[in-house]
């Protein structure tokens, strides 16, 4: 069973609560929330006053739970559903929940601060047990400060909160980042492109960009903004490739910098048929090794990156009032063939397209 009440110093408000404090019947404050007819103006505006002011959420889930009990589930809000990184991070998080007795909600944000706002509130109605966000770029998260003011075990996932102090589970980006760059140089590599995500300003895409850069200049090479491109899916990887194997001096080697941009970045070595040029990407993926050369990457584990959300929740389920915490996981790199390519590697004979 999944804990009754929220550990907290300030509990959570309910029905019983706003009425008391607007002095009538949780029935009128039922009917107001409902939007039923046959009430003054008056009690209407002094009820929804005190909600506001105290914060209540009305439970869209009550009608099938007993009064006072909270759903049997954990929200789950992730920018991309057809991303198998999230994919996997959400298999980690239903594992640990399971042993128990928890439910995954899992809902998409599209990477859209509005949309992710919508579905935080509808989940926050449903009155989740817990919630385990990866934030949109741009999104202000200050509007649940009073929610985990009541106790609402709250984590960010991959990516920090903006203007809240939360648990956190990330990756070693910039320490990713820096590890790939630096097996480029180490083969020789002194032109290294860089494809990365949109937008510009997204936590994971700085952080691995710090490290690229950071990589190059420990080893004394300038930063060239002519190797420096962006795409958020593959087809806009593939394409951004495209124009970096155009200009006037091409790179060597490409640090894609994370798993769509990688494949992205594979599909255009194949359509202009260049097996010379080296790869690391950020982010494993399925067919890595099924590739000829098969895909050097930098692996983050995004299973038990879940996993340690998950676990976090269940902590603060259990009571944990410590302040919020950050863990970083470890990153580490697979050496399968295309980051070990040098920059002399003789362009292949299948380039026979006559």
């Amino acid at each position: 069973m999944w804990p009754q009440a929220r550990h907290s110093g300030v509990p959570r408000p309910t029905l019983h609560d706003v009425a008391r404090e607007a002095g009538v019947s949780a029935r009128t404050v039922s009917r107001v929330l409902n939007e039923e007819p046959r009430i003054s103006a008056e009690t209407r505006q002094r009820v929804l006053a005190v909600v506001r002011r105290l914060g209540f959420r009305p439970n869209a889930m009550a009608r099938n739970m007993r009064v006072g009990a909270r759903d049997a589930a954990v929200g789950l809000v992730i920018p991309d559903l057809g991303n198998p990184f999230f994919g996997t991070v959400a298999s980690g998080v239903e594992k640990a929940l399971r042993t128990r007795g928890l439910h995954l909600v899992i809902a998409s944000s599209e990477e859209d601060p509005d949309r992710e706002h919508a579905v935080i509130t509808t989940l926050l109605d449903r009155q989740v047990a817990g919630l385990i966000i990866v934030p949109a770029a741009g999104g202000d998260y200050g509007y649940l400060r009073n929610e985990r003011r009541h106790g609402l075990p709250l984590v960010f996932l991959d990516r920090p909160a903006v203007k809240l102090a939360v648990d956190t589970v990330v990756s070693a980006n910039f320490e990713g980042a820096v590890a790939a760059v630096e097996h480029l140089v180490g083969y020789g590599h002194r032109r290294i492109g860089f494809v990365g995500d949109l937008p510009t300003t997204l936590y994971t895409r700085r952080e691995r960009f710090r490290g690229y850069r950071c990589a190059l200049e420990a080893a004394g090479i300038p930063l060239d903004r002519a190797l420096i491109e962006q795409g958020h899916h593959e087809s806009d990887a593939a394409q951004a490739t495209a124009r970096l194997l155009a200009t006037r001096r091409p790179p060597t080697a490409i640090f894609a910098a994370n798993n769509l941009a990688c494949m992205g970045v594979l599909m255009a070595l194949v359509r202009a048929h260049r097996r010379d040029v080296a790869l690391v990407g950020f982010d494993d993926f399925s067919f890595a090794d099924l590739l000829e050369p098969a895909t050097t990457v930098v692996a983050q584990d995004a299973e038990l990156l879940g996993v340690r959300a998950a676990e976090l929740i269940l902590s603060r389920l259990d009571g944990d009032r410590t302040r919020a915490r950050t863990l970083t996981l470890d990153t580490r790199l697979i050496v399968r063939g295309s980051g070990e390519l040098r920059p002399d590697t003789p362009a292949p004979a299948m380039l026979s397209s006559a």
